[in-house]
């Protein structure tokens, strides 16, 4: 009987041992799954801070390009990058001035070139620009917004127009655009799927 008592204790004790292990192995896949919800939660929002940021279109400013309701994908490392492209469909910064948050619009002109718009017809340094992401039925000789005077873009800054000429407040209202006030650039469109595409 004596020899056997050692024996049942030492069993008991091996009982316990794995319970314990059991119970630390379980506490040490709760304390993974923190670190990879706060991993992932953080890296979300750094990508969200600096590298790429979905924005929703408001209003018909750059119709027909993009309706109202459509969410664009913005590639926010671009510009650090590189300078603005004419032809760059870009996101400015919040314009106290005229009450609207985030525009959206299209660059026409870059530093140290003199752009011109008159009766529809866009010129920098006195070459018409061919612009083919204009939609005709929009932009009519009767339908192309204001005039704007022979103009310098000032270095640092961009001359930024919406696609629908006649519907849009920009440069022509708001100046030249500085670099800095560019959150980035829209380089799709994600949603709705039925306007998927590359800009």
């Amino acid at each position: 009987m004596s020899d056997e008592l050692p024996e049942i204790q030492s069993a008991d004790d091996r009982v316990e041992a794995s319970l314990a292990r059991k119970k630390h192995k379980k506490g040490n896949v709760w304390v993974e799954w923190v670190v990879v919800v706060a991993v992932a939660i953080s890296a979300a929002l750094l990508v969200r801070a600096y590298v790429l940021q979905q924005f929703a279109v408001s209003g018909s400013s750059m119709y027909s390009t993009l309706h109202n309701g459509d969410r664009v994908l913005v590639n926010k490392l671009s510009y650090r990058l590189h300078d603005p492209r004419r032809g760059d469909v870009v996101v400015l910064k919040t314009i106290e001035s005229i009450g609207e948050r985030d525009l959206i619009k299209r660059v026409v002109a870059l530093p140290g070139e003199t752009v011109e718009y008159r009766q529809c017809v866009l010129s920098v340094d006195g070459v018409v620009v061919v612009e083919p992401y204009l939609d005709p039925e929009v932009v009519k000789p009767n339908n192309c917004g204001a005039d704007q005077g022979a103009l310098v873009v000032p270095d640092e800054f961009v001359f930024v127009m919406g696609d629908n000429r006649a519907g849009s407040k920009d440069s022509r209202d708001l100046g030249a655009i500085a670099f800095d006030d560019l959150i980035g650039r829209a380089f799709v469109v994600i949603w709705p799927i039925g306007d998927w595409q590359w800009l």
